[in-house]
């Protein structure tokens, strides 16, 4: 079998409402909230008797998703909310913005701070880090003409905007 798509990438924080104010802020969108917990979902996880609020939060484009979980029970057990960019298990979250000074100044008021620099890559991209809510590193990157012009002669003519 196939791998079909990738459905979400699940960050659990402290604050849910915060963090969705934050992602919204970002551009996603909020398809919606709902507590999870039952016999059930103790067996995805192997955390047993478990309650959750989660948030799933949707890309503009509807292709990208992003669950934002709070547990309730059992409680969190490890916290790599300041880990650096190399350390093990979850780095970070990249997404693709428009403009990123002005992204970054939407953010900043939501607490975003940024990790090193803002950086050019070669004539393609403008790229940084910044940590988000709860110290979550989150990654935007802005694509520059070259960037564009690739992604735009690469598709196949049918899926052109000129073509």
């Amino acid at each position: 079998m196939a791998l079909k798509r990738m459905d979400n990438v699940g960050i659990v924080v402290e604050d849910l409402g915060a963090a969705v104010d934050f992602f919204r802020e970002l551009g996603l969108e909020l398809e919606g909230r709902a507590t999870i917990e039952g016999e059930w979902a103790g067996r995805v996880t192997g955390l047993g008797e478990q309650r959750v609020e989660i948030a799933m939060m949707r890309t503009p484009d509807g292709h990208g998703r992003l669950e934002l979980s709070r547990f309730l029970a059992p409680p969190v057990v490890a916290d790599h909310r300041a880990a650096p960019v190399n350390a093990l298990g979850y780095l970070r979250v990249m997404f693709a913005v428009d403009d990123l000074d002005a992204t970054l100044e939407r953010l900043r008021p939501r607490g975003a701070q940024l990790v090193g620099e803002v950086v050019q890559y070669q004539d393609t991209y403008r790229l940084c880090y910044i940590r988000g809510p709860e110290g979550l590193l989150i990654g935007l990157a802005q694509e520059l003409g070259r960037a564009q012009d690739y992604e735009r002669n690469a598709d196949p003519p049918s899926r052109r905007e000129d073509g």
